[in-house]
């Protein structure tokens, strides 16, 4: 047989060559489908799946702790347990936790701010402290409405979810149910 540069290969060698190219066909067929395409998947890792141009608009956490959109409750949160940076969104601060004078004159009740953030950032603890999996959990407690005449405490709904912050770094959100 001879070869592509022209020279001439021995019996011996041109077998050899034949039994190796049978013997990687062979390999070939007995990899799985995920074994084969483990080359294209290495290779397509090492491209990212999208550049900074690609980015039409991004909005960070620290922005929306600016902007008034996510109440920072860090330093309470750490008091009840809490080792991460804890926000509450300003729809779940409006409905549990918010509280002014002229609201307790009207609810004829003794309530503040602080005692009703504690309520909120507490059971929010125990939730994610209760056995399960998942990045959110949805928990309950009972606190006055801020609305109407009435000083009856009412059950109300809150989810409390961890993911990455701006850094990375995990971060805990409490929010109402239908928020995310």
């Amino acid at each position: 047989a001879i070869t592509a540069k022209g020279t001439q290969r021995s019996k011996f060698t041109q077998r050899k060559a034949d039994t190796d190219m049978t013997h990687q066909q062979q390999i070939q067929k007995q990899k799985t489908p995920a074994q084969a395409s483990s080359k294209a998947s290495v290779e397509a890792q090492d491209k990212p799946l999208f550049s900074a141009v690609d980015v039409i608009h991004s909005y960070s956490r620290a922005q929306a702790i600016a902007d008034g959109v996510l109440v920072d409750v860090t330093d309470t949160a750490r008091e009840a347990g809490f080792k991460v940076p804890v926000a509450i969104t300003r729809a779940a601060w409006a409905d549990c936790v918010e509280w002014n004078a002229e609201i307790e004159a009207r609810k004829a009740t003794t309530q503040d701010e602080s005692g009703r953030l504690w309520d909120v950032v507490w059971m929010a603890f125990v939730a994610c402290r209760a056995p399960g999996e998942g990045q959110r959990r949805i928990f309950e407690l009972h606190r006055v409405p801020r609305e109407g005449r009435g000083n009856r405490p009412r059950r109300v709904s809150l989810a409390v979810c961890i993911g990455p912050g701006d850094d990375h770094y995990p971060v805990i959100t409490i929010m109402q149910p239908n928020e995310d």
